[in-house]
């Protein structure tokens, strides 16, 4: 599960074997037992949520805006080298 960047205490990575075949890109984030999945494209958007609120969401979505390209560089270093 390589994390690709860390923002106020929260990690976000991939599942190196998450799906077969392999899901379109998108993100994890924890934060303790709360968890979060993020589609990249073809807008960033919530997947799925468990014990992140709305607000919380909806800071990450503009989290994973900012950070896109590093998050798209790390996803194509991992899963295609």
């Amino acid at each position: 599960m390589p994390t690709v960047f860390r923002h106020n205490g929260i990690r976000f990575f991939f599942y190196s074997n998450e799906g077969d075949p392999r899901e379109p890109i998108h993100i994890h984030a924890l934060l303790g037992v709360a968890e979060a999945k993020f589609w990249l494209y073809p807008e960033v958007s919530v997947a799925r949520s468990q014990g992140f609120n709305a607000r919380d969401l909806a800071k990450m979505v503009d989290i994973v805006e900012e950070h896109r390209s590093l998050i798209e560089r790390k996803w194509d270093e991992h899963f295609n080298s």
